[in-house]
């Protein structure tokens, strides 16, 4: 699969392909294999701007072969509950120490 491929799948566009790619997913093997949350957190980590839920739709979409509009109710639940789990951890990771 050729390297530019994960801009063919759906809600990957080139910006979103490129941050992939600079983040060591380069194809749709590599992303299935890591998986949404995954792949989304490896961005989110490096680029605040990245951390919505929407991406991490997007990137689960982009998995299952659907527009991230289309992600059934019990997909998108699951994925809201990582996010928000990682929100707070990402905060909780924050406090200032005594």
């Amino acid at each position: 699969m050729k390297k530019d491929s994960l801009s063919l799948l759906p809600n990957i566009g080139p910006q979103l392909a490129k941050l992939l790619c600079d983040h060591g997913i380069h194809s749709e093997h590599d992303l299935k294999s890591i998986g949404s949350y995954k792949a989304w957190e490896r961005i989110s980590l490096q680029q605040e701007t990245f951390c919505c839920i929407q991406k991490l739709y997007a990137l689960e979409g982009a998995i299952q072969g659907v527009r991230w509009h289309n992600l059934s109710d019990k997909d998108k639940q699951q994925l809201k509950q990582a996010f928000e789990l990682f929100k707070q951890n990402k905060k909780l990771a924050t406090l200032p120490t005594k």
